[in-house]
């Protein structure tokens, strides 16, 4: 399993990723409170203002203090770096 950082020692698994988007539209926030409303959601902010929110491929909204572009450079990073592992171990970025 590929694990990334996604703020204050909380990782999750990239491969099970579909999308990182900015919660500012309104859209997302709808999405953000079904998703509360259902239980699926998993709060990885320690208080913190939302700056991104993940979706999983389980259904899953999480939500991260971490700004989407810092998301997605550590997915990029965890991504080169498989490739140039040649041992088989995986890496947490």
């Amino acid at each position: 399993m590929k694990l990334i950082n996604i703020g204050f020692g909380n990782y999750i698994s990239y491969e099970r990723m579909i999308s990182v988007i900015s919660p500012d539209t309104a859209p997302v926030k709808r999405m953000v409170q079904n998703a509360r409303n259902n239980e699926r959601t998993i709060d990885a902010t320690f208080g913190r203002k939302t700056r991104s929110v993940i979706v999983m491929d389980s259904n899953h909204i999480v939500l991260s203090a971490l700004q989407t572009e810092t998301i997605a450079s550590r997915i990029d990073e965890c991504q080169k770096n498989n490739k140039d592992n040649t041992n088989g171990n995986n890496k947490e970025v």
